[in-house]
């Protein structure tokens, strides 16, 4: 008992210690909010023209923050439901997303089967009421608090749809809870591979990856599995843990947590009864895949329970947790690291050393240190994920981004859905010459924004050749055949990244008709990333990456 009691003591001891040397000095943090404090009170007595409380303190406390991490954060009470939709997936409200576009507020989404579907909303309607209220100088923040609300309650929207006769329409829409699936689709592609696309990680994840994957084997004839994680940013801790634990036997360590102290170190298994321990499984990742989902595919990948497929991931290796807060006020703070079962903690910025200007930057890879999965493969700590398996995608074109940018596509769907009742199936669906000529036209040249990257260049080379003395007639002369050269030809330029808009094109239309899920299965009819899991799920290569002792 009384070396029970000693060892108890040292423990203390040592967590008071680094505890305390991680802390600054409470004389420290007294002077400085007494000072601040001063500060504050003599702005409010003395300065000029009027402050406004609320605002100058957010802006303090939001520069404070900003300076520390990006993941910590105040939530003030009026932003809490958002914060907590985050974490659950629900909220009450009608069910769409909507977007801002030059001062006013759009339906850009309506969910399927939610209460704004089902009553007819569209993307591309302006809202211009909301019951009895004009959204005249409303941002689009303002709009999505007065169409939230208790489910059962009723709200009246009003909006100005475009390509139709009757363009001022209202309808009256009963709120209800609105659960955001984490699953947006699942299926079967290449035959018998199942697929399963997880967008977030909420307290309702574990429950449709499970049902989706029980689904896939015992009920479509799965042979092996992709989990498509791509664009996933992460969510709770607790639902990667239990997602981890569909694939790997019960009570396996898939995560370490540490934060300030001894004592704060915490070790995640997996706690409920796996699906399947065996089955080929691949895990696609992109520079979007983070936190929650690069503990998912970082866990698998460490224990050599999947090959990982695509790009290296985001790189966000820092846990959070909330803090109640005077007046309802929350804060979002950063209170551990965490290592995923190889030992390595794959967060890609330094936060605590920053550049003499502030900034920070990515650890570079000369940095890294080499771990070992558990058939000794090195694998890197530092960088996010790096895949196994990397898929080369080409870069998007400067024309490409401005389509999409500046809305040319979505716009050109709604007109296309107001004037086509139907189209072929998603797996079908193609986007013909005559439908991209319609689209070529639909474009007004006059109010096209192009990125004229190489006509800023030669100007810029013009003045330096001005400049040091080199422009003369011939100089001159041999610019103008070059700027002719480098004008843009809209239609022709279409033309040339047709290939490239077209993916854009076509996942806009159809999801006027078949919604998320349709662009979902188009986008998986053309995917190389899909395309190389499927090569290697299907083939000897998969235990030949997982077996061998290979470098990352």
């Amino acid at each position: 008992m009384k070396k029970l009691t000693i060892l108890v003591t040292a423990l203390i001891v040592v967590s008071i210690l680094t505890s305390a040397a991680t802390r600054s000095k409470k004389s420290e943090i007294s002077r400085n909010l007494d000072i601040f404090n001063a500060l504050y009170k003599e702005l409010q007595t003395f300065y000029v023209d009027s402050i406004d409380a609320e605002k100058s303190i957010d802006i303090a406390i939001g520069a404070m923050l900003n300076d520390i991490d990006p993941y910590t954060e105040y939530i003030p009470a009026k932003a809490q439901e958002s914060f907590r939709s985050m974490t659950t997936g629900e909220y009450g409200g009608i069910g769409s997303y909507i977007m801002e576009r030059n001062g006013n507020t759009y339906i850009s989404e309506p969910y399927e089967g939610s209460p704004a579907n089902l009553a007819g909303l569209r993307p591309g309607d302006r809202i211009i009421m909301i019951d009895a209220d004009s959204t005249a100088g409303w941002n689009s923040s303002k709009v999505s608090d007065k169409l939230k609300g208790q489910q059962g309650t009723t709200v009246k929207v009003t909006v100005n749809r475009p390509w139709v006769k009757d363009s001022i329409l209202s309808f009256d829409i009963v709120r209800r809870k609105i659960q955001i699936p984490s699953v947006p689709y699942r299926g079967i592609v290449k035959g018998d591979i199942g697929y399963i696309s997880l967008s977030s990680f909420t307290d309702k994840s574990y429950n449709e990856v499970r049902d989706a994957l029980q689904d896939l084997i015992k009920n479509k004839g799965a042979k092996s599995i992709v989990l498509d994680l791509r664009g996933n940013g992460g969510g709770l801790l607790e639902s990667a843990v239990q997602i981890l634990g569909l694939f790997l036997p019960k009570g396996t360590p898939v995560l370490t947590t540490k934060g300030k102290g001894a004592l704060t170190e915490k070790t995640y298994k997996t706690t409920v009864a796996p699906v399947d321990t065996k089955i080929p499984l691949a895990v696609l990742i992109d520079g979007s895949t983070a936190s929650s989902a690069e503990i998912v595919s970082g866990a698998l990948q460490d224990l050599d329970r999947a090959v990982i497929v695509g790009n290296r991931s985001f790189g966000k290796g820092l846990v959070q947790s909330t803090r109640q807060l005077p007046y309802d006020g929350m804060l979002k703070v950063t209170i551990a690291k965490y290592y995923i079962p190889s030992g390595r903690l794959i967060q890609a910025i330094d936060y605590s050393h920053r550049n003499p200007d502030g900034s920070v930057a990515r650890i570079p890879d000369s940095l890294t240190n080499v771990f070992n999965t558990a058939h000794g493969r090195e694998v890197r700590d530092g960088g996010g994920i790096t895949p196994d398996i990397k898929v080369e995608y080409p870069d998007v074109t400067r024309l490409t981004f401005n389509v999409v940018r500046d809305h040319w596509a979505f716009d050109f769907a709604n007109k296309y859905f107001a004037e086509n009742p139907t189209i072929a199936s998603p797996e079908e669906f193609v986007i013909d010459d005559t439908i991209y000529t319609q689209f070529k036209n639909f474009i007004d040249p006059s109010r096209f924004n192009y990125d004229k990257v190489c006509e800023t260049a030669l100007d810029q080379l013009k003045q330096i050749a001005t400049t040091e003395g080199y422009m003369n007639d011939s100089v001159k002369a041999q610019f103008e055949i070059l700027s002719s050269l480098l004008k843009h030809n809209l239609d022709k330029d279409l033309d040339t990244n047709r290939e490239a808009i077209t993916p854009y094109l076509a996942n806009e239309i159809i999801n006027r008709y078949y919604h998320n899920r349709g662009g979902i299965i188009y986008s998986l009819r053309d995917d190389a990333t899909i395309d190389s899991a499927a090569a290697v799920l299907t083939t000897p290569k998969y235990n030949e990456i997982l077996s061998s002792a290979s470098k990352k």
